[in-house]
């Protein structure tokens, strides 16, 4: 449970990051699905903290945007 909130907590945070630096960005865009699947996957492999999840979703989603 409390897993699942930081989960939440780091993908809404990177996500509501990358919207502001983009504000071209749909709220629905299909990129906050794949953040999601990314940061579930980051988490799967070592448990890190909320920041540092955070960090890794805002990598992410400028590397995929490239």
């Amino acid at each position: 449970m409390v897993a699942d909130l930081a989960l939440r907590h780091a993908v809404d945070a990177a996500w509501t990051f990358y919207r502001a630096v983009h504000g071209d960005v749909h709220p629905a865009d299909e990129r906050r699905c794949l953040l999601e699947r990314h940061l579930q996957r980051t988490w799967e492999k070592r448990e890190v903290d909320v920041d540092e999840l955070t960090c890794a979703g805002i990598t992410f989603l400028e590397r995929s945007t490239r």
